[in-house]
C-alpha cells in the first residue's frame, strides 16, 4: 500500500489521514509517502504501477489509466526543439494512451473514489466540475458504485459523458452560471449530512494522481524536466507538478533542481496570470468567448500556503495569457504535427510553449515537458461507445441559501434513493 504520513509544509504538523486541512492553519497538507524512491509496481495496471506515491491502501479495479511519454518529433520540429517530451493524457491506442474519457482527470477520480470508499462511511461524493472532471468520476464512481452528486455549470452538460453505462447512483446538478457557482454550490451541499466533497485542490489524492504525469515522464526521460508545461484554470495541476518533482529529487536518481513551471490560462479569463504579475482580475462571470471555459476558475489557491504561488516562486515559474488566436494557432500546429486531435486546453499549453520558443525563454537544448492534458476524443468517438449524461435537476440557487432550505437537498436524495440503496 501507499503508505505515508500527512504533514503540513508550513507548520509541520501531522494530521489525520483522511484530513483535507491543517487545524493550525490554511496550509495544502502533503503527503510523506514511506517508500522513499519510486519504484514501479509491474504487476499493477496504469497509473496504480505507481501505487506506493498514491495515498491509498488499495487500487481501484476497473479504472485508473496512465498518460504515455513520448519524445516528440513533429512538434518538436516545428518550434526547434530537439529535447521535447509530451505527456498525453487522452485515447491514442497507437501510443499505448487509453484514458476512456480522454482527459487527465483520470488520474485524479480513482484515487479519489477509492480514497472515499476506505472511510467506509456510506456518504454520497458531490464534485463540482465544467465538464472534464465530471466525465472521469462518473467512470469511477461507476466502477465504484459510489453515489455521486455531479454539480456543473449548464453551458457543460454537452461534455458529461461516459463510455460505460453509468451507475443509477449518480446525479447530475446542472446549475445556471459558471464553474464558480457549481463550486459553491457543492460547497454547500457537502455540507449536509450523507453527503462529503471531494475537496477540491485541499485533496492529496487529486494532487498525487496528477502528479504521476511526472512521475510517468521522469521514468521515460531518465531526468526531471528543465521546463514544464500546462494550462491550467485553478493551478492544482502545477502544483501538483512541483509536489511530485521534489518527491524525485529526493528519490536521488533524477536531478536536484526543480522544473520551472510554466502555467497558462485563457484571456481575458486569467485570474492566476493576474495575480501573478499584478494585473487587473475579471470580475464576477467570465465575459464568455473563451477557447476553453474549464480553464477559468474565479477561485483558485493562489495565495494559500502549498499553493500556486509557493510553487511558482519555488521553481522560478511563469505565468502566461493566451488569446484565442494564439491558442486556435497552436491547435492546428499540434494536431498536423503530431497527427492526434486534442482538447482546446491543451492547445493554450501548446500556445505557451510556442510562445517561449520564439522568444528564447525556452533554448533548443532543453530538456522540456509538455503535459497534454486531453485529446484523441475523435478517436474515442469512433471506437468506444459512449453514454450522455442527463441533468435530473435545473438549479438557479442564491449564494446565500442553503441546499436544504432551497429544496435541492430533498430531491437528490429521492433520486438517488430512488436509484440505489445509500
Amino acid at each position: 500500500m501507499g503508505e505515508y504520513l500527512l504533514r503540513c509544509p508550513r507548520c509541520g504538523s501531522l494530521q489525520p489521514p483522511s484530513a483535507l486541512g491543517c487545524a493550525n492553519d490554511d496550509s495544502l497538507l502533503r503527503t510523506e509517502y514511506v517508500a522513499r524512491r519510486l519504484t514501479l509496481r509491474d504487476d499493477l495496471p496504469g497509473l496504480w504501477k505507481f501505487f506506493d506515491w498514491l495515498p491509498v491502501k488499495e487500487p481501484l479495479r476497473g479504472v485508473g489509466e496512465k498518460p504515455v511519454t513520448f519524445r516528440s518529433e513533429g512538434l518538436a520540429r516545428e518550434l526547434g526543439l530537439s529535447r521535447l517530451y509530451i505527456s498525453f493524457s487522452g485515447y491514442w491506442p497507437e501510443r499505448g494512451a487509453r484514458m476512456a474519457t480522454c482527459s487527465f482527470k483520470d488520474l485524479e477520480a480513482p484515487p479519489t473514489v477509492e480514497r472515499l470508499m476506505e472511510r467506509k462511511d456510506g456518504q454520497a461524493l458531490v464534485v463540482a466540475s465544467a465538464g472534464n472532471t465530471a466525465r472521469a468520476f462518473a467512470q469511477a464512481a461507476s466502477a465504484a458504485g459510489v453515489p455521486l452528486v455531479l454539480v456543473v455549470p449548464s453551458s457543460g452538460k454537452s461534455r458529461l459523458w461516459t463510455t460505460v453505462p453509468p451507475s443509477e447512483s449518480i446525479c447530475v446538478v446542472s446549475v445556471t452560471g459558471d464553474y464558480t457557482e457549481a463550486i459553491d454550490l457543492a460547497g454547500r451541499l457537502a455540507g449536509e449530512a450523507g453527503f462529503v466533497g471531494e475537496g477540491g485542490a485541499r485533496n492529496v489524492a487529486r494532487r498525487d494522481g496528477m502528479g504521476v504525469v511526472v512521475l510517468d515522464a521522469a521514468l521515460a526521460m531518465g531526468a526531471l524536466p528543465d521546463h514544464y508545461f500546462q494550462a491550467v484554470g485553478s493551478g492544482t495541476g502545477g502544483i501538483a507538478a512541483w509536489e511530485a518533482s521534489l518527491r524525485l529529487i529526493g528519490d536521488g536518481r533524477f536531478g536536484s533542481s526543480l522544473p520551472r513551471l510554466h502555467i497558462a490560462q485563457n484571456s481575458p479569463c486569467a485570474p492566476l496570470y493576474a495575480a501573478w504579475t499584478g494585473s487587473a482580475a475579471p470580475q464576477g462571470p467570465c465575459p464568455g468567448g473563451m477557447y476553453d471555459e474549464v480553464l477559468y476558475n474565479r477561485k483558485p489557491p493562489y495565495a494559500v500556503p502549498g499553493g500556486v504561488r509557493d510553487a511558482l516562486e519555488e521553481t522560478a515559474g511563469t505565468v502566461c495569457s493566451i488569446s484565442n488566436g494564439e491558442a486556435s494557432v497552436a491547435h492546428q500546429l499540434f494536431e498536423e504535427a503530431e497527427e492526434i486531435d486534442i482538447l482546446p486546453a491543451a492547445a493554450v499549453a501548446v500556445a505557451a510553449l510556442q510562445r517561449a520558443a520564439a522568444s528564447g525563454s525556452v533554448e533548443k537544448k532543453d530538456l522540456i515537458l509538455l503535459n497534454i492534458t486531453g485529446g484523441g476524443v475523435s478517436r474515442a468517438k469512433e471506437e468506444l461507445d459512449m453514454f450522455m449524461l442527463r441533468s435530473d435537476i435545473e438549479a438557479e440557487p442564491s449564494a446565500h441559501t442553503s441546499a436544504s432550505e432551497y429544496g435541492l437537498l430533498a430531491e437528490i436524495e429521492e433520486i438517488l434513493g430512488r436509484r440505489g440503496p445509500r
